[in-house]
């Protein structure tokens, strides 16, 4: 590829386990819905549980990723997933598969998730030259969003033939190929930062929290990101219990909705990195931001048959073609604001602010849908949604997030850079 070869196995670590990761796409609900026949709020408590139950315990990683090797802990944060993953299809067969065996395995996939975000786009910094992350992020988004529309068409098909957990079981796999991919790269890895003396653990935890909030570019895309995901991903547990169980939607059927429009994040993707050298990264980052917010109103008017899947897909075409360009230029920019020895923390800080947003969301969702129903709620979630453009970057900033100040030189060695390569930006 034109990073190089490093890249080249980083890119393909990411492209086989996202490949898992969308042929199961919503593998957990459709396994309460399928096999444990739960109700519409605990199927939207299994995202609920994980995300929030895997922010608490991940609070305290940020300083651990960040002063330690990065291509070592994506190797085994792909390996814990791999072996909680593992599970599941061996209590299906075993016919001791509980809800709350899925619950417990959701919260070791979202841990393990929060720490490979953090360790991978830190090492991405190290291992692609500054001026090419726009790049390296666009090769990402591609690869997201084909994965995207293919894997949940597959993945019903496969659910069809071979039961609820079928996908489970790529995926698991998928994170087997993603960290053999990683243990390929050969570039040397840059020493992690090193450990500030007398720096309280509570400060080194609060470093992520802090690079946020001093940052008004960084602070502002924070809220406006926390929000979007929370209030789309509340939705998504809604919508597929309402597709498949109320509207009568077959899996595959669900997949098509799902993957079809999925081809306007791959062409987003395309020429968001273009985009950005023509117009600028503001101004792209802003259109874009604003094109993807409408469609979520559109799922609340979702019906049974053809004409009801053409407005899924439709309304998911909006929300997927604008995200197809916004997020490589907000990855990159994001990376470019989150400093040198605080990249790590920022990431983790982010993704621990995301998983709470979206538990959060989804729960007071999932009541809402309860009290109402999932119309209702989907449209209310989709009528919120539209305040959040105010939060995109409209003012212009330059301003790049401080580091913490480097310690005064000892007369000791340099340390080493350890042989071991980059990390990439998802899994």
């Amino acid at each position: 590829m034109a990073l190089g070869r490093d890249f080249a196995w980083l890119w393909r670590a990411y492209t086989v386990s996202a490949l898992g990761t969308w042929l199961a796409l919503d593998a957990f609900p459709m396994i309460a819905v399928f096999a444990l026949h739960v109700n519409a709020a605990r199927v939207s408590l299994i995202a609920v549980a994980g995300g929030a139950a895997a922010a608490l315990l991940a609070v305290p990683l940020g300083p651990w990723v960040e002063f330690r090797s990065k291509r070592r802990l994506m190797i085994h944060s792909d390996l814990v997933r791999f072996a909680a993953l593992a599970t599941i299809p061996v209590a299906y067969l075993a016919d001791g598969l509980t809800y709350t065996h899925l619950l417990v395995v959701s919260v070791i996939v979202a841990v393990a998730n929060i720490v490979f975000t953090g360790a991978s786009g830190s090492h991405l910094k190290a291992l692609v030259p500054a001026e090419r992350l726009g790049d390296a992020n666009g090769s990402f988004e591609s690869v997201n969003w084909l994965s995207t529309a293919v894997g949940p068409p597959a993945g019903g098909a496969l659910i069809g033939l071979f039961g609820p957990v079928a996908t489970v079981v790529l995926n698991a796999l998928s994170f087997l190929g993603s960290a053999a991919a990683i243990r390929r790269i050969r570039r040397p890895e840059p020493a992690p930062p090193e450990r500030h003396a007398g720096t309280s653990r509570r400060a080194e935890i609060a470093e992520g929290w802090r690079v946020i909030a001093a940052n008004r570019e960084l602070r502002t895309l924070f809220i406006g990101t926390v929000l979007y995901s929370a209030l789309v991903m509340a939705v998504s547990p809604l919508m597929t219990f309402w597709m498949l169980n109320d509207l009568g939607f077959s899996p595959l059927e669900y997949g098509l909705g799902v993957g079809v429009p999925c081809l306007g994040g791959l062409l987003g993707a395309r020429v968001s990195r273009p985009l950005v050298t023509r117009f600028g990264m503001r101004r792209v980052t802003v259109v874009s931001g604003v094109l993807r917010i409408p469609g979520l109103l559109g799922l609340a008017f979702v019906g049974p048959g053809p004409v009801g899947l053409l407005v899924f897909m439709v309304s998911q075409l909006g929300l997927i073609a604008g995200s197809g360009v916004f997020s490589p230029a907000f990855a990159t920019r994001r990376l470019e604001l989150s400093g040198e020895r605080t990249t790590a923390r920022v990431l983790t800080a982010w993704k621990i602010g995301g998983q709470v947003g979206i538990a959060s969301a989804t729960l007071l969702w999932a009541g809402l849908a309860t009290v109402t129903d999932v119309r209702t709620a989907v449209a209310i979630a989709g009528v919120a949604l539209l305040p959040t453009a105010v939060f995109l970057p409209w003012r212009a900033t330059g301003s790049v997030a401080s580091s913490p100040p480097e310690p005064k030189p000892e007369p000791a060695p340099e340390p080493v850079a350890k042989a071991e390569a980059g990390a990439g930006s998802g899994g």
